[in-house]
């Protein structure tokens, strides 16, 4: 693999990152797949998008590196914003939360380039994830919205057969629409 070509991507589930992969595919990256959401209530939730991430990462032929949950730790990074409307602050901690562990296992890993499938959903800010991840080194601002992204999401998801979420994940956005 060259390394300047490497890019970690942070992946919250398989449908976003089905389209995300694609295109950083096409777009000549040679991306490592990195499941790191200890947002993710409850812990059921977060092995089925997990297992649905691999089944995204068998059809590129691609390997997911999975990061142990840790929802006790996430709930300190976002305390005292719970009752947040989606899109506001605890969405903006969280991000920030999930960009760190991406950055760290870059970093880990000795790949240069890191980016987020977060930016896929049309119900998330992407102006907001990057000044989140800006402050990494080696954070790559990649709109995955754009070009289509989001529906072409939804078209690989219903061919792959993937499970998608209803809720972004934690406990605090079940029934909030937020995907």
């Amino acid at each position: 693999m060259e390394r300047e070509k490497r890019i970690l991507l942070h992946c919250c589930c398989g449908p976003c990152s089905t389209s995300s992969i694609e295109r950083l595919l096409n777009e000549g990256w040679l991306p490592v797949l990195f499941f790191s959401n200890s947002n993710i209530y409850p812990s059921s939730e977060f092995d089925k998008r997990y297992g649905e991430l691999v089944k995204v990462a068998s059809w590129y032929g691609l390997e997911v590196i999975r990061e142990e949950q840790n929802h006790e730790e996430w709930l300190k990074a976002v305390e005292g914003h719970e009752a947040d409307r989606e899109g506001g602050e605890r969405c903006s901690l969280c991000f920030g939360y999930n960009l760190r562990r991406a950055a760290l296992k870059a970093k880990e890993l000795g790949i240069c380039h890191f980016t987020t499938t977060l930016s896929v959903s049309r119900f998330k800010n992407s102006r907001i994830i990057f000044s989140q991840g800006d402050v990494f080194e080696g954070f790559e601002e990649i709109d995955f919205k754009k070009k289509n992204g989001f529906g072409r999401s939804i078209e690989l998801s219903k061919e792959l057969g993937l499970y998608r979420q209803n809720y972004c994940g934690c406990e605090f956005s079940l029934g909030g629409g937020s995907r």
